[in-house]
């Protein structure tokens, strides 16, 4: 055959079976190709037949769909399907409708941004083949069609990834795709669209990261987003102005429909470029570039668009870029949470999955969980802790916005309480999911959200498993509750008992500190804490466990003596740690502790025994001006040490002072308000007047005039080994022994 002979190509297309795709809301059409090269006198040359498909997507199929108009609609479009096979394509079109979501949702697997097919519609008449990418290189040289017809061949061969090593070679073809895009992106959507996926076909591989970055497509795509946003804004007001001048609306419904013709466009060039984007950001130093030109704006700001596809793209994204702390303070400058909002609840179940994803890694800041109360999704995550898919995350979040106490109290006006505490009692397990059980702690500690807990047999549940599994946790939980007064207090007198029985028996520690935490809280009138310390032989257990292993731990140390704290206000137990223990000695050897929670109990203890009994009012009083004169002495004489060597002079060259003379200086004291006597004396009654006045802070404190410059006593010993510092028959003058 002569090349002259050739008049022109014709191509003859002959429809075939019509069926429904296995997975998709989609019609797939097997047709056929016939092409034919006729000679000038019209007689056929050469003639070839290719089995081509092509897919109908029916996104916007649902239950409400009107079956009967979208067949109508389908033949209409699709010029393979004869208008006779209406009834075919109703029926299928009903099928779809109807099959099982639950089929649907045994293939689906978590969905990952790139697992998505960012761009449909590039079906082609022709199989590209990758021994004439020369001549579809020569068609990007042509108008902006034959452009497009050569990015979509070479597009195909690009999504086979077999093909790239061979088209990375290619430096011709990939510099002219790169050229059109930089050059024609503004003329043609399509264009745009069709080049950025084939750079985004090898953004799929970090090994070919760097041909994306040689020919800056990622700067490049940054420019189009920018552009396609403003453009979006500029439709939106155009479409505004017409809906209010349009009276008779036929103009507005026009310019609507193009308006929906140009957004889908719009989206699929957006999808594909953020695809690529994030894909180039797994290397930090580009996403930081990302970030210096404004991603975080340009993705919230793309958080109002409706398209799901893209919408999971997009927070997917700003997921990735929230674990960096500059990141997350762009996100927090402008009104990413309120956005969020919008999309929880939502029917896309990968969706809702990623946006809460993205809400739990803003949750760590304070600042975006406030916003996240003020825009109501306390009440929208409580109703998804019925959903099993979205549980943990959304209590998750839950359980960091319980951790403020400003917001603890807005639960009790949702069901949230209720879900958890069933929650509780369903678990089968041994030991409760750490996410559950910390949230229920939080919200414990609310006094209206324990009253809520304690309602019906809730308390009587909590202590029966607690008490049964020996869970730390869930007895944190219950001492929480226990420290609130009024009615939800009051139920904890039928348990007093099971409680005091756990501390005599050789528990878990931490189990046992609960149980003396929730024993301390309970200050309720009718309880005989004489009957409790006898029966339950208590006293011993105490005064042994502060021993020096124990006075390693704060907190056992601390609820110890807040134990003693609440029994002294009773006589009956206040007369048997008195007259029948060394409580007293324990505590004034605790008195100077460095843990400020214990110093502050010990001394509250102090001054109700001291209250009590004259004789050991007098050794805590003297211990108190011991203590107080012994670092008040150090105190001046590590002043002197540095202060004396920069004032070692006068003027006239003499000695200003030597290292024994500032005590020999009655006047350096406080002389004028006969606070000290200008000599310096002091004596232990003193400190009676002195504990009585005006000099002392709460809890029996010196005032700053006695502390350093950070209100602090100088330097304060760690807590004594044994608890033989002090004795009610030694003298008052004793040495502490080794510091742990």
């Amino acid at each position: 055959m002569q090349a002259d002979d050739a008049r022109y190509l014709k191509r003859k297309y002959k429809g075939g079976s019509l069926d429904v795709h296995p997975t998709e809301k989609a019609l797939v059409v097997q047709y056929e190709v016939e092409a034919t090269i006729l000679r000038e006198t019209g007689d056929p040359m050469l003639g070839e037949r290719k089995e081509c498909q092509k897919i109908i997507r029916l996104k916007s199929l649902n239950s409400n769909t009107d079956i009967a108009s979208l067949a109508r609609k389908v033949v209409e479009e699709c010029r393979l399907i004869s208008p006779s096979r209406l009834p075919e394509v109703e029926q299928l079109l009903f099928y779809l409708q109807n099959r099982k979501k639950s089929a649907e949702k045994k293939e689906k697997k978590q969905i990952k941004p790139r697992d998505l097919t960012p761009f449909e519609g590039i079906e082609l008449d022709e199989e590209a083949n990758i021994n004439s990418i020369d001549d579809y290189v020569e068609l990007l040289y042509e108008d902006i069609p034959e452009k497009i017809r050569g990015a979509t061949l070479i597009l195909h061969l690009a999504r086979n990834p077999d093909n790239l090593e061979e088209l990375l070679q290619n430096e011709t073809a990939l510099g002219a795709l790169a050229r059109v895009l930089r050059e024609d992106w503004k003329q043609s959507v399509d264009l745009a669209t069709t080049i950025i996926y084939v750079f985004f076909c090898f953004s799929s591989f970090s090994q070919f990261h760097g041909l994306i970055t040689h020919y800056k497509i990622g700067a490049l795509c940054m420019s189009i987003i920018e552009h396609e946003l403003k453009r979006y804004d500029l439709w939106q007001d155009e479409l505004q102005k017409k809906k209010k001048a349009d009276i008779l609306s036929k103009e507005y419904e026009k310019a609507l429909k193009k308006y929906h013709g140009l957004l889908t466009k719009q989206e699929q060039l957006l999808r594909v470029a953020l695809y690529l984007l994030l894909n180039l950001s797994e290397d930090t130093r580009t996403e930081l570039k990302m970030r210096n030109k404004n991603i975080v704006h340009l993705l919230v700001k793309t958080l109002d668009r409706d398209s799901e596809e893209l919408l999971v793209l997009v927070v997917s994204f700003l997921k990735k870029l929230s674990i960096f702390l500059e990141n997350k303070n762009d996100m927090a400058e402008i009104d990413t949470v309120e956005k969020l909002a919008k999309l929880v609840p939502c029917e896309h179940e990968d969706l809702l999955n990623v946006t809460l994803r993205l809400l739990l890694n803003l949750s760590f800041d304070t600042g975006l969980r406030s916003k996240m109360v003020q825009a109501d999704l306390l009440p929208k995550l409580t109703s998804l802790l019925g959903d099993e898919a979205q549980r943990q995350i959304a209590m998750c979040i839950l359980y960091h916005i319980s951790m403020d106490d400003r917001f603890k109290s807005m639960f009790a006006y949702t069901d949230c309480i209720p879900q958890v505490m069933k929650m509780l009692f369903d678990c089968v397990e041994e030991r409760i999911d750490a996410e559950l059980i910390s949230f229920c702690i939080n919200l414990a500690a609310n006094k209206r959200n324990a009253q809520i807990m304690c309602e019906g047999n809730g308390l009587k549940m909590l202590m029966k498993r607690a008490l049964k599994l020996k869970d730390p946790l869930m007895m944190k939980m219950i001492r929480n509750i226990s420290q609130h007064d009024g009615p939800s207090k009051n139920l904890f007198i039928d348990y007093v008992g099971d409680l005091a029985a756990q501390i005599g028996l050789k528990e878990e520690e931490e189990f046992v500190i609960e149980c003396l935490g929730t024993l301390s809280n309970l200050t309720i009138p009718d309880l005989d804490w004489e009957l409790v310390l006898k029966e339950y032989n208590l006293v011993p257990y105490l005064k042994d466990h502060l021993k020096p292993a124990q006075q390693e731990d704060d907190e056992f140390v601390c609820q110890i003596v807040y134990v003693f704290y609440q029994m002294v206000f009773h006589q009956a137990t206040r007369d048997v740690i008195i007259k029948e223990t060394q409580a007293p000695a324990y505590l004034i050897d605790l008195m100077h502790d460095k843990n400020a929670e214990i110093r502050k109990v010990c001394d509250n203890t102090l001054d109700i025994i001291a209250e009590y009994d004259v004789e050991w009012g007098k050794k805590i009083q003297s211990e108190k001006f011991r203590w107080h004169n012994s670092q008040w002495l150090e105190m001046v004489e590590n002043r002197q040490m540095d202060e004396a060597e920069p004032f070692m002079y006068g003027d006239d060259g003499e000695p200003f002072l030597q290292n024994g003379d500032i005590l020999e200086r009655p006047d350096l004291f406080y002389s004028a308000d006969g606070i000290i006597p200008a000599d310096g004396a002091i004596s232990p009654e003193f400190f009676t007047d002195f504990q009585n006045g005006d000099l002392l802070g709460p809890q029996g404190f010196p005032s700053s005039s006695l502390t350093d410059g950070y209100g602090q006593m100088g330097v304060t010993p760690a807590r004594p080994a044994t608890a033989y510092g002090f004795r009610p028959d030694e003298q008052f003058y004793y040495g502490y022994t080794a510091s742990r």
